[in-house]
């Protein structure tokens, strides 16, 4: 695969911006005076206490839209009525079935004896 200089300079940055995040992480975890300065045991990370923010307020900036409503019936309402649908109709069927003496006794699957 042939990059041009373009992804490659953007590649080189990435890689630099990595190695730069990685040497300040190693350099604070590793300091033997941190505890000095009452900060805790654990590095400071912008990053993930922004995206812990993000997902603590995300139901104050939620906006039910139509797309929001089809897909919480897609992925939670209709699944949960297909499977009712059919657990009532395979437990009629099998009802009716015991009801009109085409199972015996002995070969029903719940039976008091």
């Amino acid at each position: 695969m042939v990059l041009t200089k373009e992804e490659e300079a953007f590649i080189r940055r990435k890689h630099e911006q990595t190695l730069k995040l990685r040497n300040e992480y190693q350099k604070q975890s590793s300091n033997p005076f941190r505890h000095a300065t009452g900060e805790g045991g654990t590095v400071f990370d912008a990053g993930l206490a922004r995206f812990q923010a993000m997902r603590v307020s995300n139901y104050e900036h939620f906006r039910p839209t139509g797309h929001s409503f089809r897909v919480g019936m897609l992925a939670v309402v209709l699944p949960i009525a297909i499977y009712a649908w059919a657990l009532k109709s395979e437990r009629d069927g099998r009802e009716q079935k015991y009801r009109t003496g085409q199972v015996a006794y002995k070969d029903r699957q719940f039976k008091f004896i």
